[in-house]
């Protein structure tokens, strides 16, 4: 641990997934952007640089966005006003939003492209996300912040934790950064296996309303799911001697 730098477990622990985003291919070159936040009502917020690649962001590189401090976003390392944009608004509007990843995965993407862009529940992994996701279909270019603004508005009942971004990508909520993390990756697994299933032409096999949110809820009691896996990709990283932890 470096002493010298605050909030160092959750440091290491978002900079673990953003190496595991990369290594996963749901990364966008430069873009794309995790934050978490460190204080009560999210103005301030871990963040990676700007257009510093996932897979070389270490828990030394990761920036404090500070909404009250006007210095904050005209660093070197400040992000992109459309990561602000984005992120601060759902900091400051969204109370269990306290981590956000936002990427263009490629199967969350393609859904979101469609022009039906619900998920339905064909299997588990689907029907983790029955009625716990939001369709955005307001696409109206970057995410400057009258667009974050408008995103976090979306937020409206705490159970859903999903965005699904029409003409853009997904946004994934959550409480901690194994949470968010584990949702965005069930989340890309289930879009995968639709769009995979949409190619065959061959008619689904959607399960009912009443199994699909049962499945939901017993997923979502699943005890320490989310913490024993970012425990385990970060093993995998120690194993391997990668210096996210630094």
């Amino acid at each position: 641990m470096k002493a010298n730098i605050e909030h160092w477990a959750d440091r290491v622990d978002l900079a673990a997934a953003f190496r595991w985003a990369a290594r996963l291919n749901m990364h966008e070159g430069v873009a794309n952007h995790f934050s978490l936040a460190v204080n009560d009502d999210g103005t301030r917020f871990l963040m990676n640089p700007n257009q510093m690649h996932f897979a070389r962001i270490k828990a030394s590189d990761l920036i404090v966005v500070d909404a009250e401090d006007p210095d904050t976003l005209s660093g070197p390392d400040a992000p992109d006003p459309t990561a602000w944009g984005l992120h601060g608004g759902l900091h400051r509007l969204v109370p269990n939003a306290r981590c956000a990843m936002h990427v263009h995965s490629i199967f969350a993407t393609v859904l979101a492209c469609l022009e039906d862009s619900n998920l339905p529940p064909i299997d588990q992994n689907c029907c983790t996300f029955f009625n716990r996701y939001v369709i955005d279909d307001g696409y109206g270019g970057l995410a400057f912040e009258d667009e974050g603004e408008r995103c976090a508005a979306q937020f409206t009942d705490p159970k859903k934790k999903v965005m699904i971004m029409g003409n853009h990508g997904v946004l994934i909520i959550g409480g901690t950064v194994a949470e968010t993390f584990n949702r965005l990756y069930y989340f890309e697994r289930a879009c995968e296996t639709y769009i995979r299933a949409l190619q065959t032409g061959r008619p689904l096999r959607v399960l009912s309303d009443a199994v699909a949110e049962k499945t939901a809820q017993e997923l979502e009691a699943y005890p320490e799911q989310d913490a024993r896996h970012l425990a385990e990709l970060k093993a995998i990283l120690d194993a391997e001697g990668a210096d996210y932890a630094r």
